[in-house]
């Protein structure tokens, strides 16, 4: 048999380049093409591959955004009189896309989605594309040349990932703010995304270990965005650990909250025309945050690392990593100064995500 994981992987290939992929449990299969992905062309290839027309998938919480008729679950299927087109696939998936002409509301409704139609959003998620899917039911009649993936893969892949993440190597990165560092890297079993550890001086595993979860972030950590303070927390944590003796930075591949840059790129966009960073991220039909810390978790354990004193100002990474088996001795406050540019960005994290500042 296959490697669930690697199945994954393929299919998620499949949906970036904008083919088409058979999700399946059990009796059910669907086909499922990413809406990125989606032109009139290959609109028309689904509805002859399949013999029917095809449906639109996608949360819950863009369905809300949008006020569709029979919102509320999760994931909802969208459906409507008159056959999808690209256009009013943009429109419903996609605040950034051309809204002319712009489809009636009126007349989609939202149902509450199955197993199989929920796993086929999760998965346009592990792409980094937007939240959504266009799908369509498959009988055993039509045999479709396409790669093929397990729902209970897809709902496991995250969680399989992690616990199978491994060092891969490592070597002695001397740093501008802390000369005696090393970075470690972590890949999982299948080859996938890796993260990485920067570990400074060397640290008393007998005792609690002063450590930051920091997610990567391009913008802020690489060019010095102004939008947020990532850039200050990343050098920040590494000199406060070199000036402790010791300390672990664990960079993980969780950019934009675990959206990814394109889709971050895409927030940013939505903020400039007056949304607030956990706005944006909803009305693209994300979660204000999709990240996982179960890698994390992980790597710590790999590193033999038990207890914890954290260098954070959110508490939903101190809750995570206790519910990981991770002991969190002491929250460590990481507050920089503020700019004229990520002022309100800061202000909705403490007010709507809870951050302690």
């Amino acid at each position: 048999m296959s490697d669930p994981l690697i199945q994954v992987d393929r299919a998620i290939s499949e949906l970036r380049r904008g083919a088409s992929v058979l999700v399946c449990a059990g009796e059910t299969t669907l086909l499922m093409m990413a809406v990125e992905g989606a032109t009139e062309e290959k609109l028309t290839q689904i509805r002859d591959e399949s013999g029917r027309g095809p449906k639109l998938v996608m949360t819950g919480t863009r369905a809300k955004i949008l006020g569709l008729k029979g919102s509320g679950a999760a994931t909802c299927v969208v459906s409507s009189q008159e056959p999808l087109d690209k256009a009013s696939i943009d429109f419903l998936t996609d605040p950034l896309s051309a809204r002319v002409p712009a489809p009636d509301l009126f007349a989609f409704s939202a149902n509450v989605a199955g197993r199989v139609e929920q796993a086929c959003v999760t998965l346009s998620k592990l792409s980094r594309l937007l939240p959504a899917a266009v799908i369509a039911d498959i009988t055993s009649k039509h045999d479709i040349d396409a790669v093929k993936v397990q729902v209970s893969d897809i709902e496991t892949y995250m969680n399989t990932a992690a616990d199978t993440l491994n060092i891969v190597s490592q070597a002695r990165v001397p740093l501008e703010n802390a000369e005696n560092a090393r970075v470690v890297a972590f890949r999982p079993r299948d080859g996938g995304i890796e993260h990485l550890a920067i570990v400074v001086g060397e640290p008393d595993l007998n005792l609690p270990v002063l450590v930051r979860l920091h997610s990567e972030c391009f913008t802020g950590d690489l060019v010095g965005s102004l939008r947020c303070d990532c850039g200050n927390q990343l050098r920040g944590a590494i000199t406060a650990m070199d000036q402790a003796g010791s300390g672990v930075l664990l960079y993980l591949a969780q950019e934009g909250r675990g959206i990814g840059l394109v889709n971050k790129l895409r927030a940013y966009q939505l903020q400039d025309a007056g949304f607030d960073t956990v706005d944006a991220n909803l009305q693209l039909g994300f979660d204000s945050d999709e990240r996982n810390y179960l890698p994390a978790a992980q790597m710590l354990r790999l590193l033999g690392i038990s207890k914890v004193r954290l260098l954070t100002n959110n508490p939903i990474k101190v809750d995570a990593l206790a519910r990981h088996g991770i002991e969190v001795v002491e929250r460590v406050p990481h507050i920089f100064p503020s700019n004229e540019h990520n002022q309100g960005y800061l202000n909705t994290k403490a007010t709507k995500s809870g951050h302690m500042f």
